[in-house]
C-alpha cells in the first residue's frame, strides 16, 4: 500500500470502496439527483475520463479520494484504444459532464484521463484532445493498469484490463510498473462471437451478455475468447516472476473469467469489487490539477 497525495485512504479495503463508489457513480440518463450522504463537493476536485471501448465513464472525487459523483454509458466511440468517432465522443462527454455538474452544482473545468498501454502518442494525444473539446483541460494521461493500481495498492505481481477492445498487461514490482503490453481482444470480441453463434445482431448480443440469468449457457460460447485473453497473458507473463494475476475492466464481470485466465497462466488470479469502475477512479486519482 502507498501513503501520500494521489492514493486512496482506504486501500487496505479496496473491496468496501468499489462497493460504495457503484452506488454514486450511475448509468448515464438516470435521474441526476444527489445521493443522500454523498462526500463533501466543496473544496478541490479530481476528476477521471475513461474513454472505453464499451463504455464512457466520468467519475469526479474530493481532494480525499472519495466518490462524489460519476456517470457512464455505453458508447463505441473507440476502437482498440483509438478514437474513432471524435465527434460522438465529444458530444456524449459534454452530455454526460453536464449531467454530473447538475448532480453536484459544480462546474467540471479539468480531468484526467488514461490510455491503454503501447497505443501511438498521436492516439494518446487524440484522447486528451476529447476531454478538451468536452470543456475540460487534460494534461494529466496515465496508462490504465497504472491507473487501476492507484486504487489497488498492490506491490507485485500483474494487473491485467479487460477492455471492451484490447487487453492491458502490467507487471509491478516493488510498487512499480516495469512492463507494459497491449493487444487486441476483449468484451467486444465476446459480444461478436454470441452473434454469429445464435445469429442476432451485436446489439443483442452485447445486452445478452451483461445478463446474469443467461451467462451460464453463454460460457462455452465465450470461452475461446477468454482463453485468447489468458493465451496473451501467459505469453507476455512467461519467464517473469509474478505469481498474482488481477483483473480489472467491464469484461471481467463475466463468471469464469478468473478461472480460464489461470488455468491458461498456472498463475493466481482474482477478479476485484466492481471491476468496471477500478480504472476510472485510478484515473481520477491521478488528476492533481487543483491540489
Amino acid at each position: 500500500m502507498r501513503d501520500g497525495v494521489g492514493y486512496l485512504p482506504v486501500l487496505a479495503d479496496p473491496a468496501q470502496y468499489l462497493a460504495k463508489a457503484e452506488t454514486l457513480i450511475l448509468p448515464f440518463g438516470s435521474n441526476g439527483h444527489p445521493i443522500p450522504g454523498t462526500p463533501d463537493a466543496s473544496g478541490p476536485l479530481r476528476v477521471g475520463v475513461d474513454l472505453g471501448t464499451a463504455y464512457t465513464v466520468l467519475v469526479v472525487l474530493n481532494q480525499q479520494g472519495s466518490v462524489i459523483a460519476g456517470e457512464y454509458a455505453f458508447a463505441q466511440v473507440v476502437r482498440d484504444g483509438l478514437v474513432v468517432d471524435y465527434i460522438g465522443a465529444v458530444d456524449l462527454l459534454r452530455e454526460i459532464r453536464t449531467h454530473v455538474e447538475h448532480r453536484i452544482g459544480r462546474e467540471l473545468t479539468h480531468a484526467a484521463s488514461g490510455f491503454p498501454p503501447g497505443v501511438p502518442r498521436a492516439e494518446v494525444r487524440a484522447t486528451a484532445n476529447v476531454v478538451e473539446a468536452a470543456g475540460m483541460r487534460c494534461p494529466d494521461l496515465i496508462d490504465e493498469p497504472s491507473a487501476a493500481n492507484n486504487v489497488l495498492g498492490l506491490r507485485d505481481g500483474a494487473i491485467v484490463d479487460v477492455g471492451g477492445g484490447t487487453t492491458g498487461i502490467a507487471v509491478l514490482k516493488d510498487g512499480k510498473v516495469v512492463y507494459t503490453a497491449d493487444e487486441a481482444t476483449g468484451g467486444t470480441h465476446f459480444s461478436l462471437v454470441i452473434a454469429g453463434a445464435l445469429d442476432i445482431s451485436f446489439e443483442e448480443a452485447e445486452e445478452l451478455k451483461k445478463d446474469p440469468r443467461q451467462q451460464k449457457r453463454l460460457f462455452p460460447i465465450v470461452r475461446p475468447v477468454m482463453e485468447k485473453v489468458g493465451s496473451i497473458v501467459e505469453r507476455h507473463l512467461r519467464g517473469m516472476d509474478v505469481d498474482s494475476i488481477t483483473l480489472v475492466g467491464g469484461t471481467t464481470v463475466f463468471p469464469g473469467i478468473a478461472g480460464v485466465v489461470e488455468e491458461m497462466t498456472g498463475i493466481a488470479t482474482r477478479v476485484p469489487e466492481r471491476p468496471l469502475f477500478v480504472t476510472p477512479l485510478g484515473i481520477a486519482l491521478s488528476d492533481m490539477q487543483e491540489l
